[in-house]
């Protein structure tokens, strides 16, 4: 399967000079905050999902299109343990970011399933989250649905505040204030579908 070429950040930087867009006016179309568009193009920090989204919508492209680099007409077949990482999300809350070294785990660890399907509306992931990931919640466009492969994981939804277990499920509206985070200060493996309309 083809590799990821280039991060998130880098493809923003790229759309936005092909479109001639400016940082505040991407700021201002997508209403993420300017510096964390500066953090997400040039320190690859990346919170959560909710501001690629939000970004992704205000570029009109897909979400998909900040994370993959090559586009498949038929199906995708991912082949047990090929899954590359697609980001690595450096999570915490306002000046709390761990600065992580190459050889440190922190936040959440995204793994795509199917990053080469094109015109694809879902984004399919393998999703590690460390113990340390926490963040505040997010919203955007759109509907999640994730499966507990392995930990317990907190569903911090709405004012509402699951538990879920290892073979457990949650799908929700992303519009509504939510997070999800380790539920025990232990690792938590999910597999994550994420669809946002067009």
């Amino acid at each position: 399967m083809p590799t990821t070429k280039n991060t998130p950040g880098k493809r923003i930087v790229e759309l936005c000079k092909t479109y001639n867009v400016s940082r505040e006016a991407l700021s201002e179309r997508s209403g993420v905050p300017i510096e964390l568009i500066r953090q997400i193009e040039e320190d690859e920090h990346i919170p959560d999902l909710a501001p690629l989204v939000k970004i992704s919508r205000a570029l009109g492209v897909r979400l998909g299109t900040l994370m993959d680099d090559h586009e498949e007409l038929g199906p995708v077949i991912t082949k047990a343990g090929t899954a590359g990482d697609t980001a690595r999300f450096i999570t915490g809350l306002p000046g709390t970011i761990p600065q992580a070294q190459d050889n440190e785990h922190h936040g959440l660890t995204f793994r795509a399933l199917a990053p080469d399907k094109s015109g694809r509306h879902m984004e399919p992931f393998i999703v590690d989250i460390e113990p340390d990931a926490e963040q505040e919640k997010s919203t955007h466009e759109g509907e999640e649905f994730i499966y507990v492969l392995s930990g317990n994981l907190a569903v911090d939804y709405g004012s509402s505040f699951t538990v879920i277990h290892e073979g457990d499920s949650v799908y929700y509206d992303s519009i509504v204030p939510h997070r999800v985070v380790s539920a025990d200060n232990k690792p938590v493996k999910i597999l994550a579908v994420i669809y946002t309309p067009t």
